[in-house]
């Protein structure tokens, strides 16, 4: 659900994108249904993510403490605020060339951020 609704997508349009009517999106979105491995491979291409996507947060068998680890934790934390939401449709309702020169601002603020925060 926050992936299609990130890309402002409805479950209409989702549906019809996967080949199944919108009330079976709403039944894998409330957990009434299982999704087969298949099908969640067509969400993902449907949604422009990995399946891997789909299994982000959940606990691994043998989980190695790391940066990496602690960033992806991270990484979901952040994806669940409404800010984020806001920024990431905001970000997407600009034009291909204010998107790059935001995203460069962005990077060079971040360049500044952790320059100021050694000292």
């Amino acid at each position: 659900r926050r992936r299609r609704r990130l890309l402002g997508m409805t479950q209409q349009e989702l549906a019809s994108q996967v080949g199944v009517r919108f009330q079976q999106i709403q039944k894998y979105e409330c957990g009434a249904n299982r999704i087969t491995a298949s099908r969640l491979f067509d969400l993902s291409r449907a949604m422009n993510v990995t399946v891997q996507y789909f299994f982000d947060g959940m606990p691994v068998a043998n989980p190695m403490p790391n940066a990496a680890n602690d960033a992806e934790q991270m990484e979901g934390d952040i994806l669940s605020q409404k800010e984020t939401l806001e920024l990431v449709r905001a970000y997407y309702r600009l034009g291909e060339r204010p998107r790059k020169r935001l995203l460069e601002l962005a990077k060079a603020l971040e360049g500044d951020n952790t320059s100021t925060g050694a000292a």
